[in-house]
């Protein structure tokens, strides 16, 4: 499972989402910038420092 925290990006943000996939993480995390954070236009540069934020989620045994 891979895993997006908002707070890395937007300092403060406790929203997190987690996808099978980074494409559908990516998607749901602009989805939360426009609605929550009032972005219209998601750059490039902002896809990829999405991208870059996106980890495995730590399993607990």
């Amino acid at each position: 499972m891979r895993l997006f925290e908002c707070g890395t990006l937007v300092p403060g943000c406790e929203w997190h989402t987690r996808a099978d996939n980074d494409a559908e993480v990516v998607r749901r995390t602009v989805e939360h910038l426009r609605t929550a954070h009032g972005e219209t236009v998601i750059r490039e540069n902002m896809v990829e420092n999405i991208k870059a934020r996106i980890v495995d989620e730590k399993v607990s045994a």
